[in-house]
């Protein structure tokens, strides 16, 4: 390297070498802080975790932006930060339908990476329903659990589940799901598939095809399903490449999904609602007076003040015969006069209406191949 540009890159190595200096400075700086803040949140019910909160800053940080950052590496960045503040707090912990390797878990290391980094305690449970005992006796700080499948619909028993729980909706997870044939194979020698329902479910069209004369067989998770694959001959499971690889057990067919985009929605569950963000989805129950028209005027108190509603689901109250309970999503938050008005009126015409928990909207979809630039 000629002198002069040696002479050159010294420099500015040494100007990096300051600047990494005043950044842990600052970094400190502001962990301390973070610190004061957990003291002070010590006094009260308050989460480690709050999305508008972490939005606001996030606004702030990308308004003040002058590049060459891009939006992306300041949202990486920032991240992780957050993560290690809410470290500093206290440790993190997601409990989330196990065992490893399930897609509930994927959900959960994808939900880390954008809103928790990389400090967190992942804890796997047997069911749906630990999920929710574990966050709500405070076992866990937050749960991730899944609600509905855009080949096979709802998952009745975490909608059934809310009926009863205090917990509250703190975001979503879109997540790409791509099953996999995974067995010891040959194909042909393949008598019995075992996954969990949702999966059989969402690939019965290639079995049908592919091992019309299989047995099929319930497991209580994909992940599950590999194991028992692992140890049995004739015996294949649907399940993940995840799974595949922790359980040394070859991928006989990949992506046997009946549809191409098939896609998982999941929750992430905790004990509270954070504040408006400026875009928000919120999700409510509601059980409606036995009386004609009951329902349609519950649904025009959202469409007299312009309220969208994105998604309506009934499900069978549990308590009474015939008697259902209504799911409901909507765009905006519970907190905006709009929506809080809304609400009060609903009072009059329902025997229940319970918010169900409110989160900023995302349109990323974890998994979903990223077009090439």
């Amino acid at each position: 390297m000629p002198e002069a540009e040696a002479e050159s890159l010294g420099a500015i190595r040494q100007e990096i070498d300051a600047i990494d200096r005043d950044l842990i400075a600052l970094l400190n700086r502001r962990a301390t802080a973070s610190v004061e803040v957990a003291r002070i949140k010590r006094g009260g019910d308050v989460s480690t975790y709050v999305p508008s909160r972490e939005q606001e800053v996030l606004n702030n940080v990308l308004a003040a932006n002058a590049g060459p950052l891009t939006e992306e590496h300041v949202r990486a960045i920032w991240s992780e930060i957050f993560s290690t503040s809410r470290h500093l707090q206290r440790p993190l912990r997601v409990a989330y339908f196990g065992p490893q390797g399930t897609y509930t878990h994927q959900a959960a290391e994808a939900a880390a990476q954008v809103r928790f980094g990389s400090f967190v305690e992942y804890i796997p449970l047997r069911t749906v329903e630990d999920v929710f005992n574990a966050t709500e006796r405070g076992n866990a700080d937050y749960g991730v659990v899944p609600v509905e499948n855009s080949t096979e619909g709802s998952v009745g028993q975490t909608l059934d589940l809310f009926m009863d729980s205090s917990l509250k909706i703190c975001a979503e997870i879109l997540l790409r799901i791509n099953h996999h044939l995974i067995g010891k194979g040959p194909l042909e020698a393949v008598e019995k598939v075992y996954s969990h329902p949702q999966a059989l479910g969402q690939c019965r069209r290639w079995l049908s095809t592919h091992l019309p004369r299989a047995e099929l067989v319930e497991a209580t998770s994909t992940s599950a399903a590999v194991r028992m694959a692992a140890g049995e001959s004739g015996v294949a499971a649907i399940g993940s490449e995840e799974a595949a690889v922790r359980y040394g057990v070859p991928v006989l067919a990949r992506a046997i999904q009946d549809q191409a985009h098939n896609t998982t929605r999941f929750l992430l569950i905790g004990q509270s609602i954070g504040r408006p963000s400026g875009r928000d989805k919120t999700s409510i129950l509601f059980s409606v007076r036995d009386r004609v028209g009951a329902l349609h005027d519950v649904l025009s108190v959202f469409a007299r003040r312009g309220i969208n509603l994105t998604r309506i689901e009934s499900r069978p109250s549990r308590r009474q015969p015939w008697e259902y309970v209504f799911f409901v999503d909507f765009a905006g938050h519970p907190d905006e006069p709009n929506a809080a008005e809304a609400l009060v009126e609903m009072h009059e015409a329902c025997t229940t209406v319970k918010v169900l928990g409110a989160w900023p909207v995302e349109r990323r979809v974890d998994g979903e191949p990223r077009a090439s630039k």
